[in-house]
Formats: C-alpha cells, structure tokens, sequence
C-alpha cells in the first residue's frame, strides 16, 4: 500500500475532511520507466545469461636485428638473444632499446666516480669502509686523481666505474620500432567448458608469416610492430626508447556464448602504464642492470657491465563470457516484478515530499471532500 493511501486512511478513522485518493499521471512514468529500467537490464545486460570470467595464458615471440656502429664497439649486429632479456616471461616481455656499457670490468682499486660524497682534496676527507647507497664500491681512504683536474675517494670495486650520467640520444637501438612481437593468447570458460586462441581457426601459416595487426585491415593478426603499439597508445616510439617504459598491450575476450563460436574472437587496445607526466622528472622510465662474465687467460674474472633501458611489453587478458541459465533468468525476472510494486511508493515519496512543485501536484492527486458533500448520516447499500 502507498504511502498517501495509509495516511488516507488514518485520516478518516477522525472524523477530518475526507480525502479521495486520484491516480496520478507520476505513477504510469514511472512505471514505464521502470519497465524501460527492467527491459535494459534483462535484454542488454543479458540478465537470462550465467557468465564467467576468462581463465588465460600467454607465451610471446620478439623477431628483428639491426646494426650499430660506435667508437666504443665498432660495427656490431644485434639479434633477438641480445635485445630480449630475460628470453621468457610471464605475460611480459622486455626489449632494451637503449644501453650503456662498462667494458672490461675487472676486481680492484680505482677512483669513484665524482659526486658531492666523493670528490676530495685530501686523504682525510676519505673514510675507509664508507659506503653509500650509490656507491661503486668501498672505500680504502685514499684520495687519488680521477683526472687531471679532478681527485676523488679510491674504492675497491669492479673497475673502471661506470658512468651513467650521460644517456645516449638517440637511443642506441632505436631501429626497435620496426620490430615485431608474436603475441600467443589461449583462453578458457570453466563454467561453460569452452576455450580458444588468438590465432583463430581462419588464419593459415602463409598469412600469418606476412601480417601485421591494424585496427582496420587486420584486426586479428597476433604478430604487433612495436613502434605501432607505442603510436596507438598516443606516445612516440623514439621519444619513449632513451629512457624506457612500460606498455599495456590488452585483451579482451566478452563473448556470447549463446551464438556461435565464430562470434568469440579478441579484441585489442594499447596503454602506456608508467607515469609520463613533466611534473614528476624523477627517476623516469625503465632499466635495469646486469653483467656478462668471462675468465682470462691467465685465471682472473672480468665482465661487462650493461645498464639496459627499454620498454617492457605488459600482456594483459580480461573477458566476460555469457550463456542462458534458467537461475539467473529467473531470478532477474522477480527482482523485475518487485521493482514494479516499489513504484507507485517512491513516487509518492518523491513527488509529493521532495521536488520544487510538489503542492501543485498534491492538488492534483488529491480532492479533499467535506462531511456534507459525502451525506453524513446516510446509510450506503442494505442492511441484511
């Protein structure tokens, strides 16, 4: 019962005016709205459907070689066991597109690389087993020439120290936007036991070794050039490969599973993950360290020192699958009646208590009636 309609009656048990209860115009919009409200949640939103979320895995390719030419290593190919660190990843996969390296690294004593804690004048001002956190190595408490015009604290580290305060620009490898990125997806429904890959049924091996996704001409092809990933997720490929980054190379998997298989294929998107912003300059991109060993004729270990910058590739799968289940359906079609009897009440509440009108809309729902007009006294049907 309405709201208007127990206070009807609460009124009359006193004796006061009487009042006659006028359906109200309000009531039927709503009503249509909400069996528009309804109509959208059970046919749109698939409310007869039960629904699962996507169980993934995902294995990637990196193919490409360039050259480079430097005073530092002379004319060097670099090829996929170069670039691609680690090898294999899981859902990711890391291409260095820049690097610095320290070449011929052997244990021993050499000056530290200039900064505020170590550049010196005398042994004093060297502390012997000082170490900071952006230390080579440990201090011996010696002060020696780092050049000609420089002195700084000795340490006992990998020497020659590295040098990263310059970063190479252009990138190293910038010739990495032409390289291409196999992108293997398999995806299964548990509730539905239903599975399938990117590489759909339709595509052969001749077309697979020749195509490169477009959003347009080729919106399924699995195999990405890098440079275009960049592009689409609106950044510049060269402008990203001097300091690194991280992209989002996305998934999506919404199928329905009432129709045919054929209808479940992927979808793909692209986002830049790491915080590109001018106001936030420390410590950007992406890099990271490591080193290759060698041993020496004469027994002693030596190595190359690379400090790596590059754009890490994030796979990431999302998806919803949905089929008709009689729970579900039955379900949505009760809360659908029960959202039909709240009606006539909220739009009491809210026409008659809360909008700017609502004494010109109580005027017109209700008619107030005197005793006289009713014929008190009267006695209404027969009395058995």
């Amino acid at each position: 019962m309405a709201l208007c309609e127990v206070l009807n009656s609460f009124l009359f048990e006193y004796d006061t005016p009487r009042i006659v209860l006028i359906r109200s115009r309000k009531v039927g919009l709503v009503n249509r709205g909400c069996s528009s409200a309804f109509s959208w949640v059970f046919l749109w939103e698939k409310g007869y459907q039960e629904t699962d979320s996507v169980v993934s895995s995902v294995t990637t390719k990196v193919k490409g070689v360039t050259l480079t030419n430097t005073s530092t290593l002379g004319a060097r190919i670099w090829d996929v066991a170069d670039y691609v660190i680690p090898p294999q990843g899981e859902n990711t996969v890391f291409v260095m597109t820049n690097v610095i390296l320290t070449l011929n690294q052997s244990q021993g004593h050499c000056p530290e690389l200039p900064d505020d804690q170590t550049v010196c004048k005398v042994k004093s001002d060297c502390v012997p087993g000082y170490v900071s956190t952006h230390s080579s190595g440990i201090q011996t408490g010696e002060c020696v020439p780092y050049n000609s015009s420089i002195n700084t604290c000795q340490v006992l580290a990998w020497c020659p120290v590295e040098d990263d305060s310059h970063i190479p620009k252009p990138a190293f490898l910038r010739e990495a936007e032409n390289f291409t990125l196999l992108v293997k997806n398999n995806i299964w429904y548990r509730k539905f036991n239903f599975s399938k890959r990117n590489i759909l049924p339709t595509i052969n091996s001749t077309y697979l070794k020749n195509c490169i996704y477009d959003a347009q001409t080729d919106p399924f092809c699995p195999i990405f050039r890098l440079g275009k990933i960049v592009e689409a997720a609106g950044q510049d490929f060269q402008e990203m490969a001097v300091e690194g980054g991280v992209m989002a190379l996305q998934i999506n998997w919404d199928c329905n599973l009432d129709r045919a298989a054929s209808h479940c294929v992927p979808k793909y998107s692209f986002r830049r993950l790491d915080n590109k912003d001018s106001a936030h300059t420390v410590s950007p991109g992406y890099n990271f360290r490591f080193a290759k060993y060698y041993r020496n004729r004469d027994g002693s270990e030596s190595r190359t020192l690379i400090k790596a910058y590059g754009i890490r590739f994030d796979i990431i799968v999302f998806g919803k699958a949905g089929k008709f289940d009689v729970i579900p359906t039955m379900i949505n079609i009760g809360s659908g009646l029960a959202l039909f009897g709240v009606a006539t009440v909220l739009c009491d509440i809210v026409v008659l208590y809360c909008m700017k009108k609502k004494y010109y809309y109580r005027e017109k729902k209700y008619k107030y009636v005197e005793d006289h007009e009713l014929g008190v006294g009267e006695t209404y049907g027969t009395n058995s």
